[in-house]
């Protein structure tokens, strides 16, 4: 009885283990899996790395400009030949060259700028004192190149300055 149980246990092992090689033949497809998910990660964090610069960048871009329109204003004070201020004689006391000088600063970086809103005031201004506050105002709304992570936001950038002359 012996040698017929030693029959069965080997016959039981050969089919053991090709049960095994025949599992380990499937696995050939786990590293095509596994490549595959972590592209889609990497590329999604490649986008998403692109976007936030993108979104940096465009902050630093619209900074720049409405500091640009600030640094227009305190310049072109009530005494200057192309004024914009408050002051009595000045054309433009509403500060459209101001907003002119913004958008076309803006427009150099390829941004598209129909969708941005520059407001310029004189808060403390009287127009007898050529001495007032500008403050320049920007709300831009940041489109991605690529919408997939939805960080469509709107900037709102503020700068201010003082006209001396």
């Amino acid at each position: 009885m012996l040698p017929i149980l030693v029959n069965i246990s080997q016959a039981g092992c050969e089919s053991v283990i090709n049960m095994l090689k025949h599992l380990r033949r499937r696995e050939d497809g786990q590293s095509s899996v596994e490549a595959a998910l972590s592209l889609v990660v990497a590329f999604a964090l490649a986008f998403l790395v692109f976007e936030a610069s993108m979104l940096a960048y465009t902050y630093s871009v619209m900074n720049e400009a409405v500091r640009e329109g600030v640094r227009y204003a305190i310049i072109h004070g009530s005494d200057s030949s192309k004024c914009s201020g408050p002051s009595t004689g000045c054309g433009d006391s509403t500060g459209a060259n101001v907003v002119a000088v913004v958008k076309s600063y803006a427009a150099t970086s390829f941004h598209d700028i129909s969708g941005m809103k520059v407001t310029v005031s004189y808060p403390d201004a009287t127009k007898s004192q050529p001495l007032s506050l500008v403050v320049v105002q920007l709300a831009y709304t940041f489109v991605p190149y690529f919408n997939v992570f939805a960080l469509s936001s709107t900037l709102n950038i503020t700068s201010e300055g003082r006209i001396i002359y």
